[in-house]
C-alpha cells in the first residue's frame, strides 16, 4: 500500500522544547489511521515536548513504512517494529522502554480513543496527582458510543471481574487509554504478565504498592478503517491475565493449561482404547495405540493453548513432537517408579498411583517447557 501524500513537515514542526511525554500506540494493521492520528496530536500537544512511539507487529498493510516515512521529517514520530513478535501488552512495554520520556500515555491506532482528553490525563501525572490516570468510559462525562448491548453487557461483566479477581475500584481497569508516571511502571515491571491486550489491569496489579489513580472521562468512538481485533483469543487471554494475577501467585498458570491438557488427553485415551478393543484387538495393541494418540493430542493442544507464545511450526513442529514423545515416555518412567516405591512402603494404591501422576505431569512440563517449547 502506497502513501505519497505525507506532509509531515507541515504538520509537526521542529521544536526544541525538552521531552515530556510519549504517546504510546500499539498498531496491527493500522496504516489507514495513522496519519490522521499524528494530526490529531499534533492539535492535542501542541505547546508541549512530546512523541509518539508505534510499536508495530510487522503489518502486512505497510503500517511501519508509513510511520517510518513521516518520522523522517519529524523527531516526533517513531516507530519499533517488532518481527516474529505478537500481543498489545508486549507491544506497549516495549514501547515505554524504547523512550526517555517521563510520562508515558496509552492509546490505541484506530482512533477510537478520543485524544482530547490527553492534555487532562498527563496534567494529573504532571501536577503529582496521580501515578497513574485513566480514560474511563464508565464516570459521568464517559461513553462507550455506538456499542450494541451484548458488546455493552460483555465489557461490563469483563470489567466486574477485574475488579473482583484483582481488589480495584477503577472504574475501567480495562481501559486501553491512560497515562502512567515512568517510575511507577518500572516498578511494576518485574511482575508484569504482559499477557494479551489488558496492559492496564496488569500495570495495577503488578505494582509492589498501591498506585494514586486519577480517572478521567471520555468517549468512546466508532472505528472508522481498518479491523477490530476483539474475538475470542482476547477474551481467552483476559481469562489468563486474571488467573495469573489471582492464583498465579502460587501455581504457574501454564502448569495449570499443562495439567488441563493432560487432564483431556486421559480422556482421548480411554476412547481410543475402548474403541480398539472393541474390534476385538489385543489390549497391547490397542493400549499402545490409545498412549501414542493421547501423547500427540496433547503435544498439538499445549502447542496451540499452553505454549501458544511459543508456537512450534514448520519442521520445528516435527522436531517437538518427537522430543515431547520422549519426554512423556520418561515422564512414565518416572510415574510408574514413584508410584510403585510408594506402593511398596505401605501407602495406599490411590495415594501411591495419584503421586505417581503429580511427578510424571511436571516432570513433563519441567522438560517440555526447556526443551520442547523453549525460548
Amino acid at each position: 500500500m502506497r502513501h505519497d501524500t505525507i506532509t509531515a513537515d507541515a504538520i509537526l514542526p521542529v521544536d526544541t522544547l525538552p521531552l515530556e511525554v510519549a504517546v504510546v500506540v500499539p498498531t496491527l494493521n493500522e496504516a489507514a489511521n495513522v496519519e490522521k492520528l499524528i494530526e490529531k496530536l499534533s492539535v492535542v500537544l501542541a505547546g508541549r515536548g512530546w512523541e509518539v512511539v508505534f510499536v508495530d507487529d510487522n503489518s502486512p498493510d505497510g503500517t511501519s513504512e508509513l510511520v517510518r516515512r513521516i518520522g523522517r521529517g519529524s523527531r516526533h514520530v517513531r516507530i519499533v517494529q517488532r518481527v516474529g513478535r505478537r500481543g498489545l501488552s508486549s507491544a506497549v512495554v516495549e514501547g515505554i522502554l524504547a523512550t526517555a520520556a517521563p510520562i508515558i500515555a496509552v492509546m490505541d491506532g484506530d482512533l477510537q480513543h478520543g485524544e482530547e482528553a490527553l492534555p487532562q490525563l498527563i496534567d494529573a501525572i504532571a501536577k503529582d496527582r496521580a501515578d497513574i490516570a485513566v480514560g474511563t468510559r464508565y464516570v459521568v462525562g464517559g461513553g462507550i458510543g455506538a456499542w450494541d448491548k451484548d458488546r455493552a453487557r460483555m465489557s461490563r461483566l469483563a470489567t466486574r471481574a477485574g475488579q473482583i479477581a484483582l481488589g480495584t475500584d477503577v472504574s475501567d481497569p480495562m481501559s486501553g487509554f491512560f497515562a502512567v508516571r515512568r517510575d511507577a511502571f518500572e516498578r511494576a515491571l518485574p511482575r508484569l504478565s504482559a499477557i494479551g491486550f489488558k496492559i492496564l489491569i496488569d500495570i495495577l496489579a503488578s505494582s509492589p504498592t498501591p498506585l494514586k489513580v486519577a480517572e478521567i472521562p471520555y468517549q468512546f468512538r466508532t472505528r472508522e478503517a481498518g479491523e477490530s481485533k476483539i474475538g475470542a483469543r482476547v477474551i481467552a487471554e483476559y481469562a489468563e491475565l486474571i488467573a495469573d494475577k489471582t492464583i498465579g501467585r502460587f501455581v504457574p498458570v501454564r502448569l495449570l493449561k499443562f495439567l488441563c491438557v493432560g487432564g483431556l488427553g486421559v480422556f482421548v485415551h480411554l476412547a481410543v482404547l475402548s474403541s480398539i478393543l472393541g474390534t476385538g484387538s489385543p489390549f497391547v495393541t490397542a493400549q499402545t495405540t490409545a498412549v501414542m494418540t493421547a501423547i500427540a493430542f496433547n503435544f498439538f493442544l499445549n502447542n496451540s493453548f499452553t505454549y501458544a507464545d511459543r508456537k512450534l511450526k514448520g519442521w520445528r513442529l516435527v522436531g517437538g513432537l518427537a522430543s515431547f514423545y520422549a519426554i512423556s515416555a520418561l515422564g512414565a518412567v518416572a510415574n510408574i517408579g514413584i508410584g510403585t516405591w510408594m506402593a511398596g512402603h505401605d501407602e495406599r494404591w490411590g495415594v501411591a498411583g495419584v503421586a505417581g501422576v503429580l511427578v510424571g505431569a511436571i516432570w513433563n512440563f519441567a522438560m517440555s517447557s526447556a526443551l520442547t517449547w523453549r525460548k
